[in-house]
């Protein structure tokens, strides 16, 4: 089949490449020039594992090309999806101007009998494919159309295995054309295809980040318990995870969520409530046990040093999950933020981030990016591991320890284990561990 996906950020750039890795013909559509110039020199503008060589294998095989116009790219294609950004506003509701001004331009573009499916790719509130519908009826009321929302569930670090072999395809549509086109589109992926009305596929994806959010603050609310009473959470969290009703996955105490995705979503999801007329106080509650989190373990960090004020401090980590560049709204930027407003001397190192951090301007210039880990430590007054990378688990904790000034760790994810670091003479602390 011929797609369009417009937009070139995380969802659509790994969807086109996916997709067109399956044998679809894929035109992406994005108004930034700049980006569109590096996909066309073949640079990648974001870091996720396998998708580097995705994409350079199927623009050469002529399946993948880039462009800034919507118009060729809703030209050449059956479907076209929607995958632009839906930013939160300051009251947590979802900015809708990208995707009503993609709305107009799919309206002006379209011509008489060229019937299109409009896909929402993009995370959006329920009713927004209404008001996609009507938008372009009135800006092209000949259209011959119809709009479908289809979530993404990808995970990024692992978005490109997320897209290739999903646990559910998501399909909202009230059209049995657009449906059987959109169930041709999955055909080769082989996984379990879930057709629903159109608000229902759009709730699905708030609700299922909204309760893995949850997931993560009622273990972090457990690990509190945990401390207090001197179990361990991680073996809570094993005892309980292996409940086939509940799962393991993510059930694991840390720093809290972060990224892109979860705390936009639920205060997206708090908001549509609120506009419905149906508070959802129980998410109010997850979003607070998340915000306390890193007050509970800067808490922590002041007792072991007391003052932070010239204290150098260590910080292993920058981007809100391993296996990304993606600093957006991540915990350990949060946390450096806080160390340096209370006069810490910060030394940071992460494998992918930190060019990111420095180009968004996301930490103060005091803060120094170093090479590597063993690096960062030089003369440490204490380690804070903020992002579960799996090379910090991989160093010579011997000459770890030999170049900190004192062998203080705080293991924000639990990353370690507690007794191997104690007999190699660090004095450790995780969160919710004895």
């Amino acid at each position: 089949m011929e797609l369009c996906i417009i937009g070139s950020g995380y969802v659509g750039l790994v969807s086109g490449a996916c997709f067109a890795e399956i044998g679809h013909t894929v035109v992406c559509v994005d108004n930034d020039q700049r980006k569109v110039d590096m996909l066309q020199r073949g640079e990648i503008p974001i870091y996720e594992p396998g998708l580097e060589d995705l994409v350079h294998r199927n623009v050469a095989a002529k399946r993948l090309r880039f462009t800034n116009s919507i118009a060729d790219g809703v030209d050449h294609s059956q479907v076209v999806f929607i995958a632009v950004p839906t930013p939160p506003q300051a009251d947590g509701s979802v900015d809708l101007t990208y995707i009503e001004r993609v709305a107009r331009e799919i309206a002006g573009v379209l011509k008489p009998g060229q019937y299109r499916v409009v896909v929402d790719k993009s995370t959006v509130p329920v009713k927004t494919g209404e008001k996609v519908d009507a938008t372009i009826r009135r800006y092209n009321p000949a259209a011959e159309f119809d709009v479908v929302s289809n979530p993404e569930f990808l995970r990024e670090g692992c978005a490109v295995p997320d897209l290739m072999s999903p646990d559910r395809i998501v399909i909202g549509s009230a059209s049995q054309k657009a449906t059987d086109l959109m169930k041709r589109l999955y055909e080769p992926f082989q996984s379990p295809i879930l057709v629903t009305d159109v608000n229902s596929a759009e709730l699905i994806k708030h609700a299922a980040n909204s309760f893995l959010s949850l997931k993560i603050s009622y273990i972090n609310a457990v690990s509190a318990i945990c401390e207090a009473s001197g179990a361990d959470v991680e073996m809570v969290a094993d005892g309980i995870g292996t409940d086939k009703r509940i799962g393991r996955n993510f059930l694991n105490a840390g720093l809290g969520y972060g990224g892109s995705c979860f705390p936009k979503d639920v205060k997206a999801f708090i908001a549509i409530a609120e506009e419905l007329g149906t508070p959802f106080h129980l998410l109010k509650e997850v979003e607070r046990i998340n915000s306390h989190q890193l007050d509970r373990y800067l808490k922590k960090v002041r007792e072991a040093l007391w003052v932070l004020r010239d204290k150098r401090i260590a910080v292993w980590g920058l981007t809100f999950k391993p296996d990304t560049d993606d600093v957006r709204n991540s915990v350990a930027i949060d946390l450096i933020n806080r160390l340096v407003a209370e006069g810490a001397i910060v030394t940071a190192y992460d494998p992918k981030g930190m060019e990111k951090a420095v180009e968004y301007k996301l930490i103060p210039p005091s803060v120094k990016l170093v090479s590597s880990p063993l690096e960062a430590v030089e003369g440490a007054e204490a380690l804070l591991l903020a992002t579960e990378w799996k090379e910090f688990a991989r160093q010579d904790f011997a000459a770890v320890k030999a170049s900190m000034h004192t062998p203080l760790v705080f293991d924000g994810r639990n990353h370690f284990n507690p007794k191997t670091m104690r007999e190699m003479g660090f004095v450790y602390y995780g969160v919710g561990r004895p």
